[in-house]
């Protein structure tokens, strides 16, 4: 055998032995092991991403009700994205309540998905805290790595150490200075700051990164979150603006046609199908940062919401797979920005659905897919009536309030003042305070109510004090709670 023979024949005996490595296997196990081999691959670039520390992960769906579909759905996907990543079940920890994917609403039992023409993002998801389990308590607990302060679920905790990586993702309703658990006590942003400071006090991490889908989810940090501890955060929006439903009915994109709710979140979507897509060994995250301000905005549209960043910029730097792991990208399915030649003043943009209004789209797509059935479309259509009129007491309680306190000249200013810098209130106990002290005398604000959260923090930071603000809700809603 000739030098060049030889030489053909250890190409041919090479490639066979590549063949092997990435012939697709039956199942399951089989594209894990692909995708381990990709990692290595591209592992060995020099970079020593988490110098021996582990990645972990917490994700946080706060909703309940088959028309938060989406909350789930947004969870589920980043469970996926992750754990295509690398990451291991034992080292992700899973909030959901777990009552969309066998919800009798459902078109597709047992199916979950994130995008009109998406697969199954449900299948495998470690469900460690489910249902009530779902709530503040046991959120902190498992931040802080607290197993014994955990009540029900899988147990799971953030049980780190000073090399390793966290990355928190939650996804549900907001309001100013607060985000939503379907069980239990609300999560102010206060308290959220005052567990990441004992997190960093404790010396249990090396960096956190945390993005929340949420409305005015900006002001959980603003004029919070110091930028020494080591900690990035991404919001949906600012401190003062709703973040917005995708892939909803009527809109476009559309969901499948017999699906009466939104996939997914605009602000959630984004990030995700940027990370399905791009290579995250060389993304970092100030890219996806750029990207999905850049989408989430929609071009300016009103349709749109403003990304916002807060904590430690450095972290900025980092590539995603420091904390989202790394696997082969999948570009087939890329958004991709339009070219600076398209005039965006006149291209038709997608459209989305407020977050708060999501609800009355979900019902209003029931009620015209009910047909001739009169009977359930007369309940439908009374229940529309019954949040349309709630929306309208909860509204007009708070302008009165505001009329009795301020006087009718100043009222409105006062109630919608926004601060520019610093945090929402001053007293976060006062704000929990007005809060309370409204839904007693007018009934529960709901998602849709907790808008006013504002609001009650102004009243709180003009020295308003509990006392007249009894009197004041006592006066504006004359003892007629809404249920």
């Amino acid at each position: 055998m000739g030098v060049s023979s030889s030489i053909t024949l250890k190409v041919i005996l090479v490639l066979a032995v590549l063949v092997v490595a990435v012939q697709p296997p039956p199942c399951g196990a089989a594209t894990d092991r692909l995708s381990t081999i990709l990692r290595s691959a591209v592992d060995k670039d020099g970079e020593d991403e988490n110098s021996g520390g582990t990645k972990w992960a917490v994700l946080v769906a706060g909703s309940n009700e088959y028309w938060n579909y989406r909350h789930q759905s947004d969870v589920c996907h980043a469970y996926q994205l992750l754990k295509k990543g690398g990451l291991k079940d034992e080292n992700i920890i899973v909030f959901m309540y777990d009552d969309i994917a066998n919800n009798e609403e459902n078109p597709r039992k047992g199916v979950i998905i994130n995008s009109p023409n998406g697969s199954d993002v449900y299948a495998g998801v470690p469900k460690d805290y489910t249902g009530e389990e779902v709530n503040t308590d046991n959120f902190f607990a498992v931040l802080l790595g607290n197993k014994s302060a955990v009540v029900g679920g899988s147990g799971k905790v953030l049980n780190t150490k000073n090399k390793d990586v966290i990355f928190i993702y939650y996804a549900d309703h907001g309001a100013p200075g607060y985000v939503a658990m379907p069980s239990g006590s609300d999560l102010y942003a206060d308290q959220l700051i005052a567990v990441l400071k004992k997190k960093h006090e404790a010396g249990t991490y090396k960096k956190m990164v945390i993005y929340i889908e949420a409305c005015e989810s900006g002001s959980m940090f603003e004029g919070l979150l110091p930028d020494d501890w080591n900690i990035y955060a991404m919001t949906a929006a600012n401190t003062e603006e709703s973040s917005w439903g995708w892939y909803c009915p009527g809109e476009e994109p559309a969901p499948p046609p017999e699906y009466t709710t939104c996939l997914g979140d605009l602000f959630s979507i984004a990030w995700m199908e940027d990370s399905d897509c791009h290579n995250r060994k060389k993304e970092r995250i100030e890219e996806q940062f750029e990207r999905v301000k850049y989408r989430t905005f929609n071009n300016g549209t009103e349709m749109g919401s403003h990304v916002k960043e807060y904590g430690n910029m450095d972290i900025r730097k980092d590539k995603l797979s420091k904390y989202q792991g790394y696997v082969a990208a999948d570009s087939k399915h890329c958004w991709v920005p339009p070219t600076n030649n398209v005039n965006v003043a006149t291209m038709p943009m997608p459209g989305g659905v407020h977050q708060r209004d999501a609800e009355l789209l979900y019902l209003w797509e029931k009620y015209k897919r009910l047909g001739d059935k009169s009977e359930m479309k007369e309940k439908v259509l009374k229940e529309i009536g019954e949040k349309m009129q709630l929306r309208a007491h909860i509204d007009g309680s708070v302008a009165a309030i505001g009329d009795y306190l301020f006087g009718t000249q100043k009222a409105h200013s006062i109630l919608k003042s926004v601060r520019k810098t610093g945090p929402l209130v001053d007293d976060w106990e006062c704000l929990r305070s007005m809060v309370k002290i409204f839904e007693e005398h007018c009934g529960a604000l709901g998602e849709y109510g907790r808008k006013h959260m504002r609001a009650f923090a102004n009243i709180c930071n003009n020295a308003i004090s509990l006392a007249a603000m009894g009197k004041a809700s006592m006066a504006a809603c004359d003892g007629h709670s809404a249920q």
